[in-house]
């Protein structure tokens, strides 16, 4: 029997007996959860579970139907429990998994399966990601890192495949993310198979594994790559070129795809939580916050000293070469010495830290062009490395040093990192919750790390508070931007204009954002 069918009966099975509402939620959240882990196998290995090491994700539209009819019997099962009978820490548990289950039914109704990935990740990226969370300790570990990377044909027809449904009903991402997003699927299918970063796995194979083994490993894992990741990324630029980027949208607004103002309504509950603020209210609170955080901008400007006017001055932070490093290298020290300055400061602010280290390290050079300045990547359960503060190093001159204490307090500390690392330290958490990743929650608590930076005495001079605010306003405009595209006709050029028009964002960081 299916395993998923097993998981829902057995819930059903124990709702079915004189258990208390808290025993029936606790059910209900196990199941969930066991749910979810087979589901999503690479969720699995990044919570510490290895059971499902070998595979990647099943995202046939037999698969979606499979999730949808698991997901609604999940959502029933909820309802039929009595919220009053719980206590306070229980209603928050109901509340946020009847939230997770309505969201994602309502993802799975629209199929957003047809779009698998934007600008800065989907599924292709996330299969090169395919060793995150694996411990390659034992030779089962390397045996299943090799199996999975075996799954990338399969993974990546399914995806194609929803993708071409896409195109029959009108439902595909527009052509200028499709510019941006081949050169980095093209520079998946290498000549040498060594040169692809599935390949780091070998590099220093565990040295207490049998000579013969370790060697065995390498050969087999280059085998794979080269029979079966570079087929599949080569199979996928082919799919793009040939047939998805000729029928790619030219427009850019979500409101022009089939069922295009339901998705983008859709987006805007998963982002903002809330169900009560259409586009249009989100587009005036957003020219609200601009007004307001441009007044704060200019009078920074005014006590620097700067003589000119508000775009003198960004166009002086863009272009002047002390604002910039000279080496990756030198880049990624001074987002570690903002990072250790900021950590000599936590206990002064916050009575609990989180037992779990963060490093700085560099954005991985096949997604870097068109990723973001810096991002936050959780630490896999288990040990096996700390949290990880991605910083890019490409195209250093659209790096500017003096935002670093801002982007430094936002993804590492007191921000995502730290976030992050408590939430999954906090004793009798639910497991589901302890994965889970609001934006609106988290992106908030990084803009408020990046205020509370004023009080920590982190911004030096004019400049990295200008930087602060330029985040601040960076977020503002986000608000007037995203509905200006989806729900009110904006053009790209017009996007770009007015993020870059009231920031002092380097031109790449502007590109990577609106696209």
């Amino acid at each position: 029997m299916n395993k998923f069918i097993v998981l829902l009966l057995l819930c059903s099975a124990q709702l079915g007996f004189s258990q208390t509402a808290e025993q029936q939620l606790q059910s209900l959240m196990d199941g969930y959860w066991n749910y979810r882990l087979q589901e999503n196998p690479t969720l699995a290995t990044g919570a510490g579970i290895s059971d499902f090491n070998h595979l990647l994700p099943q995202v046939s539209p037999v698969d979606q139907a499979r999730r949808l009819r698991s997901e609604e019997e999940f959502l029933a099962q909820l309802r039929q429990v009595d919220r009053d009978e719980l206590n306070r820490d229980d209603q928050i548990n109901f509340d946020l998994l009847g939230w997770v289950l309505e969201r994602s039914i309502d993802g799975l109704r629209l199929n957003t399966s047809r779009i698998p990935f934007n600008t800065f990740s989907g599924f292709f990226t996330g299969a090169l990601r395919a060793s995150y969370g694996v411990p390659m300790n034992t030779e089962e570990d390397y045996r299943d890192y090799i199996a999975r990377i075996e799954e990338f044909p399969r993974y990546f027809s399914e995806n194609i495949e929803n993708m071409r449904q896409g195109i029959r009903e009108g439902f595909v991402l527009p052509k200028i993310v499709i510019d941006g997003v081949l050169p980095t699927v093209q520079a998946q299918v290498y000549d040498n198979q060594d040169q692809s970063s599935l390949a780091e796995p070998i590099l220093d194979v565990n040295q207490r594994l049998p000579g013969n083994v370790r060697a065995d490993i390498v050969e087999e894992t280059r085998a794979a790559i080269r029979s079966y990741a570079i087929p599949a990324f080569r199979q996928l630029v082919t799919f793009l070129e040939d047939e998805y980027y000729p029928a790619a949208a030219d427009s850019i607004a979500a409101s022009d795809l089939e069922n295009g103002e339901e998705f983008y309504a859709h987006q805007i509950r998963v982002y903002t939580t809330r169900t009560d603020l259409s586009a249009a209210q989100i587009h005036q609170i957003g020219l609200a916050e601009v007004a307001r955080i441009r007044a704060e901008m200019d009078e920074v400007i005014a006590q620097s000293g700067f003589d000119g006017s508000f775009e003198d001055f960004t166009e002086f932070l863009r272009t002047d070469p002390q604002f910039y490093a000279n080496s990756e290298e030198e880049l990624l020290k001074e987002a570690a010495f903002v990072a250790k300055k900021i950590d000599y400061l936590m206990p002064e602010f916050f009575g609990t830290l989180p037992r779990l280290s963060y490093g700085v390290v560099p954005v991985p050079d096949e997604i870097a062009p068109n990723y973001t300045t810096a991002s936050y990547n959780p630490a896999p359960i288990g040990g096996i490395r700390g949290g990880a503060y991605w910083v890019n190093t490409f195209a250093l001159d659209q790096r500017p040093l003096y935002e670093l204490p801002a982007l430094t307090a936002h993804e590492a500390v007191p921000g995502h990192h730290h976030q992050n690392a408590i939430a999954r330290e906090i004793e009798g958490l639910p497991a589901f919750r302890k994965q889970l990743y609001f934006s609106a929650m988290g992106e908030g608590w990084g803009l408020y790390s990046e205020k509370l930076g004023i009080e920590m005495g982190i911004y030096n001079n004019a400049y990295e508070h200008f930087g602060r605010l330029s985040y601040e306003m960076w977020r503002a405009c986000r608000l007037v931007i995203d509905t200006g595209i989806h729900s009110q006709g904006w053009s790209r050029q017009q996007a770009l204009d007015y993020l870059s028009s009231n920031t002092s964002l380097s031109t790449a960081n502007v590109r990577a954002e609106v696209d």
